[in-house]
């Protein structure tokens, strides 16, 4: 099922691609279409491939076959007759151009909320350290953690933490940015300094793929909602129609009557 909200043309172009990690299939012939601007939502139960087809866009998990093109250019593959894997080089070039948000975090310890924004923009980008500086302070600013520029990851909660994260991937100003369960690992208090980040991001005009399981976000960021289920697309559309509580959908269903209970 290959959808896109408008007659632009994809930014983002999934078609036909499988995955499968040994005798199991991930993901089963996914195929989706993004545009820019869209807030894309990927909604199901565990073990459906959401994060695997996240981590296939920007190539951190090979896909066995298929293609996905980000503004008319592979990922991942060369441009030829034969699949021949990109170079190191040319991956990190590519990733760059895919901001991902990871569920964990993953910041390196030893730098500062500033220092992890920074790397990527010296080492990828090309730029000075005072004008990586200056555009670290300036999205810190943007998620609320001006003040803590020079702190430590372990001086941050994970609320904060993630939302360097997120700093530390806009700041890069990639075509897409690709999160992956952002509110997961953290209390549910931290919920919603996070989601709010992503919203404004969203009101924009940021393009993002997203998984998630808080519903009433999806429901109310989302330009369209994805439900997956097998390893497969199951479900596409607005937000309204896909969370509709009489749809047909007998997966989508059983899959959204866990959510009831929060009114989402």
């Amino acid at each position: 099922m290959a959808t896109s909200s408008s007659n632009s043309p994809a930014l983002l172009e999934i078609a036909e691609v499988s995955k499968s990690f040994g005798p199991v299939a991930v993901l089963r012939s996914v195929s989706l279409q993004v545009t820019k601007g869209e807030v894309v939502t990927i909604i199901g139960p565990s073990g459906s491939g959401k994060t695997t087809l996240l981590r296939c866009v920007n190539f951190l998990e090979s896909y066995d076959s298929g293609s996905i093109r980000i503004d008319g250019k592979e990922v991942g593959y060369r441009d030829s007759g034969t699949r021949q894997r990109r170079s190191e080089r040319d991956l990190a070039a590519m990733r760059a151009e895919t901001g991902m948000v990871f569920q964990s975090f993953n910041l390196f310890p030893h730098l500062t909320a500033a220092g992890n924004i920074m790397l990527g923009l010296t080492k990828v980008r090309g730029k000075s350290n005072a004008e990586a500086r200056s555009i670290a302070e300036h999205w810190l600013g943007r998620v609320g953690l001006a003040h803590k520029a020079d702190s430590l990851p372990a001086e941050l909660s994970g609320g904060q933490q993630q939302r360097v994260g997120i700093a530390r991937a806009v700041a890069m100003e990639p075509k897409i940015l690709l999160l992956d369960e952002i509110t997961s690992a953290l209390d549910p208090e931290l919920v919603g300094e996070v989601l709010a980040v992503v919203k404004s991001l969203a009101e924009d005009g940021m393009t993002m793929v997203m998984v998630t399981h808080e519903m009433a976000f999806a429901r109310d960021a989302s330009s369209r909602i994805v439900f997956m289920a097998d390893g497969g697309v199951s479900a596409v559309g607005p937000p309204k129609e896909v969370l509709a509580a009489e749809t047909t959908n007998e997966r989508l269903r059983t899959f959204l009557a866990r959510f009831r209970a929060s009114h989402f």
